[in-house]
């Protein structure tokens, strides 16, 4: 195996915790790891480079945006996405099937063709198969890559679930096929199967013969309950492979990654700590802060008085209230630095407490507290 092969080793372990390092051929992402999300190819407001010194070491673009605007051959032109947006942190991208179900304005799912779908931003339609969606991803050169598949809406009818679930491992297989062998790359399987016990093992026993470099929990963060998450988790945290990396998508608040850590999960991406950047929710190891909130009119503290990275804690609530309430720009793009920040630290204290066998105390010390 070559150093720059894709490859996954589990270091330390602590009950279902895990640390962990995920090899790509552009560097090492140490787990439990959180992914900021760079959907159109940007973490919007805050420069790479400040990604970077938050600790974060991969993030996460779209596919399904990236085809829309401004369209792969664009991208490939220059090479890729990391240097369509001069980026050396390894990429994931996800396969666009979320994206097809939240955001057009019409989609028809065709097992055979795939997705067929309106685009969000001009009706025009495109048909995005499993096949599309390999072949797209392999054009950015993500480092990981997510195979196809149908990403249902919460509910609680099994028919419909388990329907979406036998097309979404009949997607897994051709987007194996498709992608071929490419030991630079990881290949990521989607286990989906809703609320349902059955049906999640059922998935991922079907995703295991297949054999994937790891294994993403998909159709969750779509309107359970943190309660309901957490029941799909425990239910099949037994079954996960155990020396492949495991990735809850799009979740979450810093509370579900706690008690998602606790269950055995290595991967997470959400856009909360940048979304809440841009609209004035701040996240600190003292709880959530609303900064347009009047109170902190003459707050002269900063966020967090303990942060001493990108001197985040020069700037006090009063001046951040002033920016947010006057529609700075300023005010989006140091909230947002502070968010990621935050979340790479917590994801820090997370490993650094699996390593010493301390992460359940951690847990409860924190799970109600951020």
């Amino acid at each position: 195996m070559s150093l720059k092969d894709f490859n996954f080793n589990v270091h330390n372990t602590e009950n279902y915790s895990r640390l962990g390092v995920i090899q790509t051929q552009r560097g090492n992402i140490n787990t439990p790891a959180f992914m900021p999300v760079g959907t159109q190819a940007t973490v919007k407001g805050a420069f790479i480079n400040d990604i970077k010194k938050t600790g974060s070491e991969i993030i996460l673009s779209n596919t399904y945006h990236l085809m829309i605007r401004p369209g792969i051959e664009r991208i490939e032109s220059v090479g890729g996405l990391h240097e369509f947006m001069n980026c050396d942190l390894p990429i994931l991208t996800d396969s666009g099937g979320f994206q097809v179900m939240s955001l057009s304005k019409l989609n028809k799912i065709d097992r055979d063709k795939g997705a067929i779908f309106q685009s969000h931003i001009d009706g025009k339609t495109f048909v995005l198969s499993p096949e599309e969606s390999i072949k797209i991803q392999k054009g950015l050169n993500s480092d990981i890559v997510m195979v196809m598949d149908e990403c249902p809406k919460n509910t609680n009818d099994y028919d419909k679930i388990k329907n979406s679930m036998e097309l979404s491992t009949e997607w897994a297989a051709r987007s194996k096929e498709k992608f071929g062998v490419d030991k630079l790359k990881g290949l990521f399987g989607i286990v989906q199967g809703g609320l349902f016990k059955d049906l999640r093992i059922k998935s991922l026993q079907n995703l295991v013969n297949i054999n994937f470099d790891g294994y993403a929990l998909g159709g969750l963060a779509v309107g359970e309950t943190q309660k309901e998450m957490f029941k799909v988790l425990d239910d099949i945290k037994d079954f996960m492979p155990e020396n492949k990396p495991r990735y809850l998508m799009g979740v979450g608040t810093p509370s579900d990654i706690l008690g998602a850590v606790k269950r055995g999960i290595d991967m997470f991406d959400c856009v909360m700590p940048t979304r809440s950047g841009r609209t004035g929710l701040a996240f600190t190891w003292n709880g959530q802060i609303h900064i347009r909130n009047s109170k902190y009119k003459y707050d002269n503290s900063p966020l967090d008085k303990n942060v001493s990275n990108f001197s985040l804690n020069k700037y006090s609530k009063n001046y951040l209230n002033h920016l947010f309430n006057t529609n700075e720009m300023l005010a989006s793009m140091i909230l947002t630095l502070n968010n990621i920040n935050f979340y790479q630290e917590l994801m820090m204290r997370i490993r650094e407490n699996i390593k010493l066998g301390t992460f359940e105390q951690f847990h409860d010390k924190y799970i109600n507290k951020i």
